[in-house]
């Protein structure tokens, strides 16, 4: 293998090899006899190179990363920035004939995002029909076993690596310059062979924080002074280390830009997705990953990864190369569908995550005693000792030449077996299912009572009385009906599936279901397809399983959000259909702009717009920034022959109102009433709104998440730093303060908050941006905006700001000692609860009556004093998806809080209401405090 590091090398040194012994702890995958590099001590020896490679792209005339940057990828102390990779990429287009430049999309900051297409010569040459055997095979529709058995044949394999996602993870960019260069340059007999075989997308993922974290960390001339812990922003626009969390919603640009090229253009079959940092006293995590398994996917995804994992340690292995952990290392599991490594399982392809230790500054691999015991999930422990950079990028060359020999020897395996896993989905679909979920586990021992035995068993006859229920059969498609009252909001439901492969169809007249008839222009989702698992995973709540550390003992932790239905967390009806059916439809072809609404009557007072579609907030802002005047209707209102419900937009006419509303019923799918006489009852006069959003040095998630929905919405707002706060007088430049869910820590002394960087160490651009939420200084400050009329609104984890301001506000999950309760008593680590909503009080107007909402840590509320409950979670807790411990401990308390303050208001949102924008049914309490808060203010 070439080291990356020795770019002046032309040839490969000799691979270190192992006898076969070592690999007797994995022994158990069948396949691994295919993908053992062992096979290698005998490929020099082959007489045959393959026909297809010929030695044409030599290192004598491909640049290496020391003439291009000055110094070995991977040299301690030095990071190339992206406007040099971007720069080497396209110096490497232009001298190698094993490599294809393809531009796939822009990242938020404007930056362009590429995939470096490699392979041989002759694969190159006829990219279209390998992209289209891919495709064929992975959606799978319309072909037959006999077909997919020849194109697997005749197909190469496509292997998906990245790096760089998260930024200040380092190893993982610069290995990737040391892939493309090491696999243009390389002539030993596997590489030729895999270039023979697989064409490889290399893929840089984020260019901005690749940018930010390099330029940082080299602006400092002294090596030793170098770091990137104090960079001051998120390291990708908006969300950070959240653009790992992202991929079934695909909100953000760089995602819907990847996931374009996974499940809409190429369909690679094994996706690779570096990370670090490795588990404390290793190297490396690598597959295979710890249960839970999710039930959706195909067990043959889980059955390949295995097997590509044992091929991945088996290597380093065999090089000599120790510190290689999996399963029981880390916390890394395959139940979640937000992560791009995970998010390939429910789309029948292998995702890999390794997590690697490095850094450009040499690091040390600690001594972890427990850790130099070789066991299955490490069977090779390292010492501790010093870690250079190199090595983590030696490590990661040797890894990625795993999979990419895996890919190569199972060629026709991975290309039929996606078709395969595509075809048993489109089977499923077409015929009665049932998945086996936890809770059906649960029944089947209920049923058995006292007969169950774990040894022998429970009567066989309840398999198919308990776990083949008719009444739970899996969905054979469902159908959004397009008279509900926010269809943009559907519509964006369905963009995030189309975005991520999944077939939609909308129907081209009415049609009738079971006895319900949709109109024309419904939707139409049906599980008979390749993305079934997707599918699924996006309509039906999430059933986790009831994962103890040991039998009675407190909750492993999970490793993400353990419910997170996109459907219900957007609010979308939906209608689930359990028999076969038909409707006349059409494909939808891409991601949808809404429906044109339309403008009921012909009167000229004015317009009424009922308040549930939340596109209402965009008009509403463009209202206001043009000096119209907008109203919220108190009580229900009549329009012509419909009855609005509470909270209906009044937009009296006048020349500049006009167009506004016709373009927003044109565009954002509104539907209007113009009206012959202005609207009887109480209204509420909305005015501009000055927002301060509230974030910290560094950058906050939440807070960046909370930025963007505020801008996708129209929101006027200013981002906010603590010490801008503690400067007081915060009535000047704002009417409400917004505390993103994870602003308000639980110790509000600057003690125990984060530490942060010296002024004078950073560019005085930032140093603004220092300072800590404090009890003593920021607090008053706050308390004095409010109690002046201004207004408060915290989301989730932020309640605690209400507590500090002296509001009679008492947290249901603690003790009466202020600790929190006991994970054996109370434990929700991301799930979807049901709340009952009071949507004739202004916070509410357009939520329904029962709403679903993200709860992550946070709390359930008594309150005492003035003020009202806008939500509540009902007397009999309802989990609507994922998993909850003693969710009834939330029973009757209060989810979200009205409170007077002052002359001002207090409004606590206790759940998650953005959650990582995903939220669309509950973000709708957020959009209407930023309204309410300063209306009755100026009001009163």
């Amino acid at each position: 293998m070439i080291r990356p590091t020795s770019p002046a090398a032309p040839h490969p040194p000799a691979l270190r090899r192992r006898p076969l012994r070592s690999l007797a702890w994995s022994v158990g995958f069948v396949a691994l006899a295919l993908s053992s590099t062992s096979a290698l001590a005998y490929e020099a020896a082959l007489a045959e190179q393959p026909a297809a490679v010929a030695a044409t792209a030599t290192a004598a005339r491909i640049t290496s990363p020391q003439e291009a940057f000055g110094h070995a990828v991977g040299a301690d102390y030095h990071l190339v920035n992206y406007t040099q990779w971007e720069a080497y990429l396209k110096t490497l287009a232009g001298q190698s004939d094993r490599m294809k430049l393809v531009e796939i999309g822009q990242s938020s900051e404007g930056r362009t995002q590429y995939i470096a297409i490699v392979s041989s010569p002759e694969n190159l040459a006829h990219l279209d029909r390998y992209q289209e055997i891919a495709r064929r095979l992975a959606k799978a529709e319309g072909v037959t076993e006999e077909q997919a058995r020849a194109m697997s044949a005749d197909g190469k394999a496509v292997v998906w690596i990245d790096g760089g996602l998260h930024a200040t993870e380092t190893v993982p960019p610069q290995a990737l310059i040391a892939a493309v260069h090491e696999w243009l340059t390389a002539e030993d007999p596997e590489a030729l062979r895999v270039l023979n075989d697989a064409i490889i997308l290399f893929a840089p993922l984020n260019p901005d924080g690749m940018e930010l974290v390099s330029n940082w960390y080299m602006r400092n001339e002294d090596p030793l002074k170098r770091e990137f812990a104090s960079i001051p922003v998120l390291y990708q626009k908006y969300v950070g280390h959240d653009n790992n969390r992202d991929y079934y919603l695909s909100a953000m640009a760089e995602t819907t830009n990847v996931n374009r090229q996974f499940f809409r253009e190429w369909f690679p079959q094994i996706i690779y997705n570096h990370h670090q940092t490795a588990p404390a006293g290793t190297v490396v995590f690598m597959p295979p990953f710890r249960d839970p398994f999710n039930y959706n996917y195909d067990p043959l995804v889980m059955g390949t990864l295995s097997e590509v994992g044992a091929a991945m340690h088996s290597r380093l292995i065999e090089e000599g190369k120790p510190g290689s952990t999996m399963r029981s290392g880390a916390n890394y599991s395959t139940w979640n569908n937000g992560m791009e490594r995970s998010i390939t399982y429910f789309h029948n392809a292998v995702g890999l995550l390794t997590e690697i230790t490095g850094h450009p500054t040499p690091s040390q691999i600690s001594l972890i005693p427990q850790n130099q015991l070789a066991r299955n999930d490490l069977p090779m422990p390292v010492a501790p000792q010093t870690w250079h950079f190199a090595q983590s990028i030696d490590y990661s060359q040797s890894i990625n030449r795993a999979v990419l020999n895996y890919a190569s020897r199972n060629k026709d395996r991975l290309l039929f077996n996606i078709w395969r896993m595509g075809q048993n989905a489109i089977d499923k679909g077409n015929t009665d299912t049932w998945r086996i979920t936890p809770t059906g586990v649960e029944a089947l021992v209920e049923a058995a009572g006292e007969n169950a035995n774990a040894r022998r068993g429970v009567d066989p006859t309840l398999y198919d009385k308990v776990l083949r229920d008719p009444a739970r059969r899996d969905p054979r498609g469902y159908v959004i009906p397009a008279d509900q009252a926010d269809l943009p909001n559907a519509v964006a439901f369905l963009n995030s599936l189309i975005k991520t492969g999944v077939d939609v169809d909308r129907a081209t007249r009415a049609f009738t279901v079971g006895g319900t008839t949709y109109p024309a222009g419904s939707y139409v989702v049906k599980t008979a397809q390749a993305y079934r698992p997707h599918v699924l995973d996006m309509f039906e709540p999430q059933d986790h399983p009831h994962d103890l550390q040991y039998p009675g003992g407190p909750p492993a932790l999970p490793y993400d959000a353990t419910g997170y239905t996109l459907a219900l967390q957007m609010g979308v009806k939906f209608d689930r259909i359990l028999d076969g059916f038909e409707a006349p439809t059409e494909r939808v072809a891409d991601v949808m702009a809404p429906p044109p609404g339309k403008i009921d009557g012909s009167g000229r007072a004015g317009w009424l717009i009922d308040h549930a579609p939340v596109n209402g907030y965009i008009l509403s802002n463009r209202l206001l920034k043009a000096g119209v005047p907008v109203f919220w209707q108190e009580g229900e209102t009549r329009a012509d022959r419909a009855t609005l419900a509470p909270g209906a937009l009044w937009i009296p006419a006048g020349d500049a109102a006009r167009p506004i509303v016709e373009a927003a019923v044109r565009d954002l799918g509104l539907n209007a009433h113009a009206v012959a006489h202005a609207p009887g009852g109480d209204r509420i006069a909305l005015k501009p709104v000055r927002v301060g959003l509230v974030d910290r040095y560094g950058g906050s998630m939440a807070s960046g998440w909370t930025r963007w929905m505020l801008e996708q919405f129209e929101y006027p707002f200013e981002v906010v730093y603590p010490q801008r706060l503690d400067a007081g007088d915060l009535a000047k430049d704002f009417d409400v303060l917004v505390f993103a869910s994870d602003m308000i820590p639980a110790d509000l002394s600057a003690a125990a908050q984060r530490d942060q960087p010296e002024p004078e160490a950073i560019p005085a651009e930032y140093r603004g941006w220092l300072g800590h939420i404090t009890t003593e200084t920021t607090v008053p400050q706050i308390d004095a905006f409010v109690r002046g009329g201004g207004s408060v609104v915290t989301i989730g984890s932020s309640h605690r700001l209400a507590t500090a301001m002296g509001a009679q506000v008492e947290d249901v999950l603690r003790t009466d000692d202020g600790k929190a309760l006991a994970s054996t008593d109370f434990f929700i680590p991301g799930a979807i609860l049901k709340t009952e909503v009071d949507n004739r009080q202004p916070l509410a107007f357009g939520a329904p009556a029962q709403m679903n909402v993200f709860f992550n840590r946070n709390a359930g509320f008594r309150h005492a004093g003035d003020g009202a409950p806008v939500a509540r979670y009902p007397e009999q807790v309802s989990v609507s998806s994922g998993w909850a411990i003693g969710a009834q401990k939330l029973s009757g308390s209060d989810a979200v809080l009205d409170l007077p303050h002052g002359d001002g208001r207090l409004i606590v949102l206790g759940p998650d209401v953005v959650n990582r924008a995903q939220a669309r049914s509950s973000v709708r309490l957020l959009f209407n405090a930023l309204f309410y808060g300063p209306a009755i203010s100026a009001e009163e």
